[in-house]
């Protein structure tokens, strides 16, 4: 059994009140670090400690937090990103919906290391109960005297407050969570200056994961130094995944980085293997913005290495041949998916989303939108597939924030990989039909036909 740092209390009995929290351990690191700790000695833990942040761009997190501005004399602030509208993600909502106290005591703890007063956790507006659970977590929690002013005697002044967003996944990004944070359109700001300079009404401000700051508490209880020691590398700690897709045990998951993806996705511990006897297909890793693997990428590098969950291991390869840890979003497809058709669904998506700020996104997404819809619809050209490759050439790199790249990774990806599909939906258009067309006659199987064509 792997080492639980999040997860390992969360099956106790009432651990969401404060009370069985409590008893549990619970808000010992706010003790540890009000009483004993300098706010630069826990970043100095953080730091040695290797966490990444965990909700997509792994950028070490101590390092994120040195950047703060210290020098102006502004009022400081932390903001929890509790958005989470990545498809294939779900593994915030599962912490802050069970273990809620966990996520609050990390935010005081690393409000206190920033030298924030005021902090806010920051959650998608689908999350309506989940909000309901956080509002009553801080309620117990300043009725203990853990928020408020003058926190255990220490003269540390601490508010945290709960907002709501409008359910826009452009808010995951973090500019635009503060925009909308100060009552404004969701939109990316342009950066420089990032929001350790000006953030937050114009303050410095840190912007974290939940499962980033959740982390945070383990870390100033043991050391940052015992947590570097599990994982592999660089990818230090562990990582919750959320798996979805054809397999028999879907679920989140505390996995020690490092851990091989076939045993995460074979063994009883974990995923089970497939839920049928379907062959493996595809996967994608982190959420739906990453590149999609094909099934001979997965188990392997390109270099014939054991693929492991790690930052490193994932991308090995680059895009070619390896793709991205991202947020933990697991999908497992087997013979029976359409590639296209995940594809196409993944771009109505981010079409929808796109805040319209950049015309290389607000354009190129609905652009794509369409011409994979016409092609999942019978109705492609032997053109669309290089006019696909075209239009997300022209997205990706050239926009604000990376919901442009995060809509035309995908799109490069599949066709990368899965050309010969993309060609067979444009050749044999009355075989794609009926909309589980690779249920009763996988791709494999037909394969044969795309070859023999000529176009």
């Amino acid at each position: 059994m792997s080492q639980k740092i999040l997860l390992d209390k969360v099956n106790i009995p009432g651990i969401k009140t404060y009370e069985v929290y409590r008893q549990n351990g619970g808000y010992s690191s706010v003790e540890k670090a009000l009483k004993t700790l300098t706010p630069d000695e826990i970043v100095e833990e953080v730091k040695t400690s290797g966490l990444r942040g965990r909700g997509g761009a792994g950028f070490p997190a101590g390092m994120k937090w040195s950047f703060i501005d210290k020098k102006s004399g502004k009022p400081r602030h932390l903001v929890c990103n509790a958005d989470e509208s990545e498809p294939g993600t779900f593994k915030d909502r599962y912490l802050m919906e069970y273990i809620p106290h966990l996520l609050i005591e990390g935010m005081i703890t690393s409000s206190f290391a920033l030298g924030a007063n005021l902090s806010y956790i920051y959650i998608r507006g689908e999350y309506m109960w989940v909000y309901k659970i956080l509002e009553r977590a801080i309620s117990e929690a300043k009725a203990a005297g853990w928020l408020g002013k003058n926190i255990l005697g220490t003269g540390y002044d601490l508010e945290l407050y709960v907002q709501i967003g409008a359910g826009a996944y452009i808010c995951g990004e973090e500019t635009a969570l503060i925009e909308s944070l100060e009552g404004k359109r969701g939109n990316p700001r342009i950066k420089p200056p990032f929001p350790a300079v000006s953030g937050l009404w114009a303050n410095p401000t840190v912007v974290n994961n939940v499962e980033t700051i959740a982390a945070v508490p383990w870390i100033v209880n043991n050391s940052g130094a015992d947590y570097a020691k599990i994982g592999l590398g660089r990818s230090t700690g562990t990582k919750l995944i959320s798996a979805s897709g054809h397999i028999k045990n879907p679920g989140v998951y505390e996995i020690e980085m490092g851990l091989s993806v076939y045993e995460f996705m074979n063994s009883d511990e974990y995923l089970g293997g497939m839920s049928s006897d379907r062959p493996l297909k595809a996967f994608i890793p982190g959420g739906s913005s990453v590149p999609v693997l094909p099934a001979h990428l997965i188990y392997k590098t390109a270099n014939g290495d054991d693929r492991l969950m790690t930052y490193e291991s994932l991308s090995d390869g680059g895009f070619a041949t390896g793709s991205m840890l991202g947020s933990g979003g697991f999908i497992v497809y087997n013979d029976t998916a359409c590639i296209v058709r995940n594809t196409w669904n993944f771009s109505r998506f981010y079409h929808h989303e796109s805040c319209g700020q950049c015309s290389p996104c607000r354009e190129g997404t609905g652009w794509m939108e369409k011409v994979l819809n016409r092609i999942e619809n019978g109705l492609g050209r032997e053109e669309d597939i290089d006019l696909l490759l075209s239009i997300q050439s022209k997205i990706e790199g050239n926009t604000i924030c990376p919901l442009g790249d995060a809509a035309a990774w995908p799109v490069a990806s599949a066709i990368r990989h899965f050309r010969e599909e993309f060609e067979y939906h444009i050749r044999f258009p009355e075989k794609i039909k009926n909309r589980d067309h690779f249920v009763a006659e996988p791709f494999e199987s037909v394969k044969h036909l795309v070859s023999k064509v000529t176009v």
